[in-house]
């Protein structure tokens, strides 16, 4: 089985894409043997009510009979947008989202923000992970309209670093770090914090380039295919799992990188 737990639907304003709707996208997991797709609205980073792409993606899903069992919704909930948490039990008992995306760069609040710890403490006591990109596109090709997130500024790219201070201030939540790109470099004590929380790592991000040297790091359970699609392309996140020899990583290895911690993180 093969489940992709970095994927979306929507438009992103200065590119763009093709296979962003719910259609096109089965399409392309029917050709690459993908089961299942986690996917969020791209629309939701941009609308200043980001409950108004969650329900575009709740209708989107319902359109089609054949979407149910294929795709696994998660909503993008902003923490500083009034009614914020209303949202997130209408997206959690209603819309039937089975997770939570946060994007404090694009939402303008720091990642420690009250409000970001409290949206995640809340999504930890409905038993779902939360979810964090490192970026959405890469900040050296960006568009002059887009957040201004390069290197040396203000907001610059996060590296492994900056995703520490939120999970120590809530340790027990469930964390899925997306589109793992930038330094990784972290201290002994910060190396046993990663293992000891419940988080995965997709396949998507230019930092994994030696999959056995991560899996090695940080336990075969700390990582699962995905894709970053439609921005990034289907293929790469994949071949970093199919290329590792019998010596790096045997068949129930890669069957856990496939779909098994998706699996366990999700609760599938």
């Amino acid at each position: 089985m093969l489940i992709d737990i970095n994927a979306y639907v929507g438009h992103w304003p200065f590119q763009q894409l093709k296979y962003n709707t719910c259609e096109a996208l089965l399409q392309r997991m029917n050709k690459f043997g993908v089961d299942v797709s986690v996917i969020s609205n791209l629309n939701g980073i941009f609308y200043k009510n980001t409950q108004s792409a969650n329900e575009e993606l709740y209708e989107e899903i319902r359109s089609n009979s054949k979407f149910k069992d294929r795709f696994i919704p998660f909503a993008v909930i902003n923490p500083i947008y009034a009614g914020w948490r209303d949202d997130l039990e209408t997206c959690v008992t209603k819309l039937d989202m089975k997770g939570v995306r946060i994007y404090p760069k694009y939402h303008d609040f720091d990642i420690i923000d009250p409000a970001c710890i409290e949206l995640v403490k809340r999504v930890r006591d409905y038993g779902l992970p939360v979810a964090f990109n490192y970026r959405m596109v890469d900040s050296r090709q960006r568009s002059w309209m887009d957040i201004g997130y390069v290197v040396g500024t203000a907001k610059k790219e996060w590296n492994l670093k900056d995703i520490i201070p939120i999970i120590k201030a809530v340790p027990d939540a469930k964390y899925m770090i997306l589109n793992f790109a930038n330094a990784a470099v972290l201290s002994p004590e910060e190396i046993n914090l990663v293992k000891n929380t419940d988080l995965i790592f997709d396949t998507s991000g230019r930092t994994i380039t030696n999959m056995a040297e991560f899996l090695n790091l940080y336990g075969t359970n700390k990582f699962a295919f995905g894709t970053h699609s439609p921005i990034l392309d289907y293929l790469t996140g994949l071949l970093r799992i199919e290329s590792l020899y019998s010596n790096e990583a045997d068949e129930n290895t890669k069957e856990l990188l496939r779909s098994g911690n998706a699996k366990r993180m999700l609760g599938l």
